[in-house]
């Protein structure tokens, strides 16, 4: 499998790898060539590897899932694969809840990793899009209520009003209230 032109369309070029088993660790990086890897080292935080390193995507292995490691991940600012040896819906759904971008159960083998880094990535990126949206609506609502004096249904009737009138998104409303560019 070769992942690296793949992480490259999806922008894709730094990988951290966190992996308990040495020997699928040594073979991921193996089928990365091209691609900046970079192993987390043993007791280190990977919270604090993704703040210094800024990988484009993380890959984890977690032989045995931990339901407090995933604590630790909620914080992760960037897409992380999670890879685990045997299915549990239970803390599937925890890793979900976690900001997992993708879980998968890989038994003894690694899958093709292509296709599920690429989804991830993709995922990660219109979720963090949609934050930013909503952040900036928020803003805008906020903004509103300030200025005008009302209350937040008001704010957001106005914002959607807006942008059906306009034909518009409510998020480009909400930015061009944030500009000074909608009275």
């Amino acid at each position: 499998m070769l992942l690296a032109p793949v992480l490259r369309t999806c922008g894709a070029v730094k990988v951290l790898l966190a992996d308990s088993d040495p020997d699928r660790a040594a073979a991921i990086e193996r089928d990365l060539p091209g691609v900046e890897l970079v192993r987390l080292a043993p007791g280190a935080s990977l919270r604090d590897a993704v703040a210094r390193l800024h990988p484009d995507v993380v890959l984890i292995d977690m032989a045995l899932p931990d339901r407090d490691a995933l604590d630790g991940l909620r914080r992760v600012e960037a897409p992380i694969v999670l890879f685990v040896d045997h299915d549990d819906p239970g803390f599937m759904e925890a890793a979900i809840d976690a900001g997992i971008s993708s879980y998968n159960v890989v038994g003894a083998s690694l899958p093709a990793v292509k296709p599920i880094v690429a989804a991830a990535v993709a995922l990660y990126r219109r979720h963090r899009a949609d934050q930013t949206e909503r952040a900036a609506i928020d803003r805008a609502k906020a903004m509103l209520i300030r200025s005008r004096g009302w209350s937040e249904p008001d704010a957001h009737r106005w914002l959607r009003r807006r942008a059906m009138d306009r034909g518009k998104r409510i998020a480009d409303i909400a930015a061009a209230v944030l500009a000074g560019d909608e009275a």
